[in-house]
């Protein structure tokens, strides 16, 4: 968050590049905390509505008119942008690495590609600034701030690190191949898409923890695909999954897809499961 002794820095910056880029980074940072301070005013109203105020009484305490109120519940971002964050909010997949012209090259997956651009589309629906990085292979640490890593298991090490603070799902490898374990079921959710029919429909998963004051929300499929799933059911259901009170968040989602590997539907398997305490 930008602090007062980060504006006189930029002011006192005597390099006009460095300076154009570090005001660069801080108005973007400034117009978050404004958007998110618009929401929270919102949320404000809403709950204090809710707890028998009229909405003329809460003009009155606010001091300002009952005009202005409405505009602020129908203007304002709604409560579920927070399930992202304050922003701005960086979104990792995957880079791959494969052999071209007999030197290692590095990739991205189609599929891992169009999640991130999905994400970044429901991002910018709810005023939340997004930037992009890379999870490399042996990446096994998350970023600063507010963050979506895309990632499972079997791409880099950091999938496992916040896999292991999920106290009710997990990712399993058998015989039978990759499933997403539900303790609380004791169900197997394998991938249709890589059994012996190949049916057209992938697993993903979620989670969504609040760490040290910043959200970090992890999304993973059997298949590339399976992540595409999440991010097409989380742009359609956030108001369903976030809960303020909650700290930690997760589920599982299946979806359906077409040739293309474009997602027709989505939906809720397993989930969402919800902790108050932070894991």
């Amino acid at each position: 968050m930008a602090s007062a002794d980060e504006f006189e820095q930029v002011r006192n910056d005597p390099d006009p590049i460095s300076r154009g880029q570090r005001a660069t980074e801080l108005i973007a940072t400034y117009q978050q905390r404004s958007t998110e301070l618009a929401r929270l005013r919102r949320e404000a109203i809403e709950i204090s509505h809710r707890n028998g105020l009229s909405y003329t009484e809460i003009a009155e305490r606010l001091g300002i008119t009952s005009g202005r109120v409405t505009q602020i519940r129908t203007a304002a971002p709604k409560a579920q942008r927070a399930f992202f964050g304050v922003g701005p909010v960086g979104v990792g997949i995957p880079r791959r690495f494969g052999l071209e012209d007999g030197r290692e090259r590095p990739f991205y997956d189609a599929n891992d590609q169009a999640t991130q651009e999905s994400l970044e589309r429901t991002l910018a629906a709810y005023a939340l600034t997004s930037s992009r990085f890379p999870i490399d292979p042996d990446c096994d640490e998350v970023p600063a701030g507010d963050c979506i890593i895309v990632c499972g298991p079997k791409s880099a090490p950091v999938a496992g690190v916040l896999l292991a603070d999920d106290p009710v799902l997990a990712f399993d490898r058998t015989e039978e191949g990759w499933s997403i374990t539900d303790e609380q079921t004791s169900e197997r959710h394998f991938s249709p898409y890589r059994s012996p029919s190949q049916q057209r429909t992938d697993i993903g998963y979620f989670s969504r923890r609040i760490n040290r004051g910043r959200v970090v929300v992890h999304i993973a499929g059997i298949t590339s695909v399976g992540s595409l799933g999440v991010a097409h059911w989380l742009s359609e259901n956030l108001s369903t999954v976030y809960s303020p009170a909650a700290e930690f968040t997760s589920g599982v989602v299946a979806c359906d897809f077409d040739d293309d590997f474009a997602v027709t539907a989505s939906r809720l398997v397993a989930g969402p499961y919800t902790s108050r305490s932070a894991l």
